[in-house]
């Protein structure tokens, strides 16, 4: 909205952009406003840090101020409010971490309002197992620390993953949890969230994304579904999806001066995905999340299983009886198990070995073997698209 006059050589020559600041910044910010204030012993500036993606300067001294202020209000029928606070009460009050979390509540974060934001608070234990595709994908959201090695090393780190494979298997959840273990800001998009009837909409939501991306860096945009945001041009009948396509393409391409910008997709379908988000430089990963094998079978089964109470469950002979089973189907017989204990005696408040043999019979694997040789073949047909394309088929 300034006038480009003023922005000419010779007048304001040098433009400093000051953007969202990442974890570490949060924390330095936070030990300023924390220092004179009583707090309990469980209240620390990196976990409050951790708590505030999007959070700016400005917010971050409002949260401070609305903790205490719940603090106090949550005192107040110890003082009368027409006199003085007695010093006893005054210094006993500490600020807790209660407090803060009724105050994340109220202030809202300036990084993340008008763009879809969303802090996942899911972490790598809700996922259970799947150690391998954690691995490759750590090796693209880097630290701090990783991005100076690979400065020694030459290294470009990639920009952009492409997690694929049948629906359950929890690429969605993942993304999350990485978003969530590496203090990431996390910006989700899906296909209807973007599409717009009004022409040049869509493609404005998709520049908007980006550029909130740089502002709130280190930050993951993730395209849920990406098959529906990106399919291949030329093969529908309307060109709508052919300006998204392209932006998409063009603000990609962008991404090479972010450093700290990581883009992630999701997909059923890679083979309806336009190739050209398959070339190098845009999703240099391709993981195939597939079916999880036996290790990784028992943790997702102690995930799902830990609010349970289980009695005599052998959870290691569940995870051997369920090759080929993928997440969704795991979460599903861990349900059938609780209503079959349910179904024999609505009073149990036990889950036994047999409510899971019962479920076994009930609950089948949704993925069958041909379905992962398919995605493995789609797999390998991309890669032959291009030159040292790393696909790697982790399970089936």
């Amino acid at each position: 909205s300034i006038d480009p006059a003023l922005r000419r050589p010779g007048r304001f020559d040098r433009e400093i952009e000051i953007g969202v600041p990442g974890r570490r910044a949060r924390a330095e910010i936070l030990a300023v406003h924390l220092r004179d204030m009583p707090l309990t012993e469980d209240v620390t500036p990196e976990r409050l840090a951790s708590m505030t993606q999007g959070y700016v300067g400005a917010d971050l001294a409002a949260l401070c101020r609305e903790a205490a202020m719940q603090c106090l209000s949550s005192r107040m029928g110890e003082f009368d409010l027409d006199r003085p606070i007695p010093q006893d009460v005054l210094e006993s009050m500490k600020v807790s971490m209660d407090d803060f979390s009724a105050a994340l509540g109220d202030v809202e974060p300036s990084g993340m309002r008008e763009v879809l934001v969303e802090i996942p608070k899911v972490t790598w234990d809700d996922v259970g197992g799947l150690d391998d595709v954690r691995r490759r994908i750590e090796e693209v959201l880097v630290p701090e620390e990783g991005n100076r090695a690979y400065d020694r090393l030459g290294v470009e780190p990639g920009k952009g993953i492409l997690l694929y494979g049948p629906p359950g298997t929890g690429k969605t959840l993942i993304a999350k949890a990485m978003a969530n273990e590496s203090g990431t800001n996390f910006i989700s998009v899906n296909g209807p969230e973007v599409a717009s009837k009004w022409m040049g909409e869509s493609e404005r939501a998709i520049r908007q994304i980006f550029k909130r991306a740089k502002q709130m860096a280190p930050c993951i945009i993730f395209f849920d579904e990406l098959d529906s945001i990106a399919p291949i041009r030329g093969m529908g009948d309307s060109t709508a999806w052919e300006r998204v396509v392209a932006q998409l393409l063009t603000s990609m391409d962008g991404v090479e001066g972010l450093r700290n910008v990581t883009v992630m997709g999701a997909t059923n379908r890679p083979d309806m995905i336009d190739p050209a988000l398959l070339r190098p430089g845009r999703f240099d990963s391709l993981v195939l999340v597939g079916r999880p094998d036996a290790a990784s079978r028992l943790g997702i089964l102690r995930v799902h299983t830990k609010r349970m109470p289980l009695d005599g469950v052998d959870l290691d002979a569940v995870a051997a009886a369920t090759d080929g089973y993928v997440g969704a189907d795991l979460a599903a017989l861990c349900r059938e198990a609780g209503l079959a204990a349910y179904r024999e005696d609505p009073d149990s408040d036990r889950v036994l070995q047999r409510h899971f043999d019962a479920a076994l019979k009930a609950v089948g694997p949704s993925v069958s073997q041909a379905d992962m040789d398919a995605y493995e073949n789609v797999g390998k047909k991309i890669g032959k698209r291009r030159t040292g394309w790393d696909n790697i088929p982790f399970y089936g």
